[in-house]
């Protein structure tokens, strides 16, 4: 089914990403990730599961309609509700996958199917089938494949291929599995069923062991050719395989791999950088390919290897992931014209006149407080001005703090809350606990902080500094940003924004490995 040549990079952050607790992503927010992917040249988007809610409907509706050059997939349990919801989302995709799936392993069959594996085999080839009045371009996933007996997974590949299916995904949905005992599952399955030269052997790999990019490069050197993975390895629990890493580990290891991706690995570096602004979640500086050190040298010895000859220590080019030195590219004398001109650059698409306005406004005062202007604060003013137009009902008019040693500090908020203005003072043990006890003082959310993260866009003292929160209350969480040159009024964002969020509400979502299937 395909060249043995070609890698396929199957891009799931839209879906797995977004399983991630508090990354749950608004339909213009997909679209300019998708859009992002399909720059670098992602053989298939997962846009996401449009059972789950009206939202998720919506959203891999807009992805489809948006992306013309990458395959469009929507995921679906072996139902048919799932399989006829993910079609119509699919409907205007000039190319489309629906990926159906349904859990393999004995714990899962048992536990939570409560069915036979006969009853599981008849239900996946039903669901392939009636994919296929949808597509001709079906995946199938037997869920919790990692711990599956293998006969029954070569019956039910076999069959499921037999129906229709294009694609054969082999998930190690728990990340339990070893890359020496992966790579064998993958190498046994191919030769052991029959009609396997049918379709694409592809593998999902979770990281909860540390292990998904190892197995997953062990699945392609044992005949996989789709690898399923996400940016900066966003994904529930401890993450997917990050695309970064496999991508760049197969094209920098070329004597080990018979085969390659065709992205264009120029655009990793703002991929990676506009997931980490819409999700909230930082990169780690010691992340492999898009962490800040990935490719800093301290050591002498190594300082005086790379000014002799870079591949002393450096296994690859920083500029061939899309690292480069930041660009200083407007200042505060630079016009309306000049900022759309480089968010054109940067690709970064403003639907509405009314988003250019909103986002000029704030790089005016961004630049009169930050003489450097650069890319990545472009970015945080257009993901700020999404944040803010998403359904506000809280808003920060001013804030106001004092910090003094050997004082309490104090913060005054004035904020509007559903159209109401509200003033307030309180105390705490530090100037943003003042802010976030003033502003709840208003809101009276009751919402447990669970977390608190606080990152540098750019480099230097006047750089904007960007806050993450995450919020829990009544089970669901969600995380709040917010960026300024100010710390804690960017935490002051970041806290309104997360509490709007909470308040608003967002659409009950089905958890995809919790439906009856």
């Amino acid at each position: 089914m395909s060249s043995d040549g070609k890698l396929i990079i199957f891009d799931t952050t839209l879906r797995d990403g977004e399983q991630s607790p508090g990354a749950s992503m608004t339909k213009e927010e997909k679209v300019r990730i998708a859009k992002a992917l399909e720059r670098m040249r992602v053989d298939i988007i997962e846009a996401g599961f449009p059972i789950a809610s009206r939202g998720d409907f919506e959203s891999v509706q807009a992805v489809a309609e948006a992306v013309k050059d990458s395959t469009v997939c929507g995921l679906a349990r072996a139902l048919e509700k799932d399989i006829s919801r993910a079609g119509e989302a699919l409907k205007m995709a000039n190319s489309s996958r629906i990926h159906t799936f349904i859990a393999t392993s004995p714990i899962h069959m048992q536990m939570k199917l409560r069915m036979q594996p006969d009853q599981v085999l008849e239900q996946a080839v039903a669901a392939v089938k009636m994919a296929r009045q949808f597509t001709d371009n079906v995946e199938f996933s037997p869920e919790d494949a990692g711990r599956s007996e293998t006969d029954f997974l070569c019956r039910i590949i076999e069959a499921v291929i037999d129906a229709g299916a294009t694609t054969i995904n082999i998930p190690d949905t728990v990340g339990y599995n070893l890359p020496s005992q992966f790579g064998g599952l993958i190498k046994t399955l191919i030769e052991r069923i029959p009609n396997s030269d049918k379709a694409i052997f592809s593998v999902h790999c979770h990281n909860d062991l540390g292990m998904a990019v190892a197995n997953s490069l062990a699945a392609v050197q044992n005949g996989a050719r789709q690898v399923e993975c996400t940016i900066n390895g966003l994904g529930e629990r401890a993450g997917n395989a990050a695309l970064e890493e496999i991508v760049m580990a197969v094209r920098t290891r070329q004597d080990l791999f018979s085969c390659d991706t065709t992205l264009d690995t120029t655009q990793i570096m703002p991929c990676s950088r506009l997931v980490s602004s819409i999700t909230g979640f930082p990169v780690q500086p010691n992340k492999a390919i898009v962490g800040a050190n990935a490719f800093a040298h301290e050591s002498g010895i190594h300082q005086d290897g790379v000014l002799k000859n870079r591949e002393t220590y450096e296994i690859m080019r920083a500029q061939d992931v899309g690292w480069s030195e930041n660009r200083i590219v407007l200042g505060k004398h630079s016009g309306r014209n000049a900022l759309k001109s480089r968010l054109e650059t940067l690709g970064i698409e403003l639907a509405t006149e009314e988003e250019l306005n909103e986002t000029f406004s704030r790089f005016k005062d961004l630049a009169d407080k930050k003489h450097e202007i650069f890319d990545e604060d472009l970015q945080a003013l257009v993901t700020e001005t999404n944040w803010t137009a998403e359904n506000e009902v809280l808003k920060l008019i001013s804030l106001k703090v004092c910090s003094e040693t050997g004082e309490v500090p104090e913060a005054s908020v004035v904020v509007s809350f559903n159209g109401k203005e509200h003033s307030v003072t309180a105390q705490g043990s530090g100037p943003v606990d003042a802010a976030y006890k003033s502003i709840e003082q208003v809101v009276q959310s009751e919402a447990e902080l669970q977390l608190y993260s606080v990152n540098n866009i750019t480099s230097g003292t006047d750089s904007q500094g960007e806050v993450t929160v995450r919020l829990s209350k009544s089970g669901r969480i969600v995380n709040g940003q917010g960026a300024d040159t100010d710390i804690v009024i960017a935490s002051a964002k970041a806290y309104v924004n997360a509490l709007n969020k909470i308040m608003v509400g967002m659409e009950d979502r089905a958890h995809p490995q919790l439906g009856d299937v």
